[in-house]
C-alpha cells in the first residue's frame, strides 16, 4: 500500500513539475525540415519572404501542458498584434478565438498552419517571420482562450483592461467546424 501511495505522490510531483518548467531554449521541435507547405495568405507581416513554410510533424502541440509558455504566447498574441484583428479573443476583423466555431480547425496542427501560412481573405503568413517555437506558445495560448487546455495551466488573470473573464475561468467550448472551409489545410497532419 505504501508503494502505491508513493508512486502517485511521485506522478503528482511530476506532472507538477511540467507545468512549471520555464524553458529558456527553443525545444519544441514538432515542424518538419523542409519548408513544403504553401502561403494561404496574401499578406505578410514586414518584407515578404519567398518559398514556403514548415508544416507541423505531429498533431500535438508541445507546450499545452505548461504554464510558463502558455503565459508566453499570450504576451506574444499582444506583441505580434494578433488582437489588433483577432481583440482579446472575441473577434474584430478577424474570427473570434473564444467560441466553439473553428473556421480551419481547433486541433494544433491546423492552428500552426493558419498561423505559419495564413489565409486568404487577411490572415499574414508568419512562417519565417516568427521563430516556430513562438508559434507552438501561440498555438497554446489561441486553444486556451476556449478552454481546451486545462484549468490549471491556462492564463489566470490578464495584464490588459481586458473585462472578461481569463482564460483559466472561460467555459470548455466544444469545438463544431464550419462546414462551408475544408477541415484540415492542405497537407496538415490528421
Amino acid at each position: 500500500m505504501k508503494r502505491i501511495v508513493l508512486a502517485c505522490l511521485l506522478v503528482l510531483l511530476a506532472s507538477g513539475c511540467e507545468r512549471e518548467a520555464r524553458r529558456f531554449t527553443t525545444p519544441a521541435n514538432n515542424e518538419t525540415a523542409a519548408e513544403s507547405a504553401q502561403r494561404l495568405g496574401t499578406l505578410q507581416p514586414a518584407v515578404p519572404l519567398a518559398g514556403g513554410v514548415r508544416q507541423a510533424k505531429a498533431n500535438v502541440s508541445p507546450y499545452e501542458e505548461n504554464a510558463f509558455s502558455v503565459n508566453q504566447g499570450k504576451r506574444l498574441y499582444r506583441w505580434y498584434n494578433c488582437n489588433g484583428c483577432h481583440g482579446n479573443g472575441g473577434g474584430g476583423i478577424g474570427p473570434a478565438l473564444m467560441d466553439s466555431q473553428w473556421k480551419y480547425g481547433s486541433d494544433p496542427a491546423s492552428i500552426f498552419a493558419t498561423i505559419t501560412q495564413g489565409r486568404p481573405q487577411g490572415m499574414p503568413s508568419f512562417g519565417g517571420h516568427i521563430p516556430d517555437d513562438q508559434v507552438w506558445q501561440i498555438v497554446a495560448y489561441v486553444r486556451s482562450m476556449s478552454g481546451q487546455l486545462r484549468k490549471d495551466v491556462a492564463p489566470s488573470r490578464g495584464d490588459s483592461l481586458y473585462p472578461g473573464n481569463p482564460e483559466n475561468a472561460r467555459p470548455k467550448e466544444t469545438p463544431q467546424p464550419d462546414k462551408s472551409q475544408p477541415s484540415r489545410p492542405p497537407g496538415a497532419p490528421s
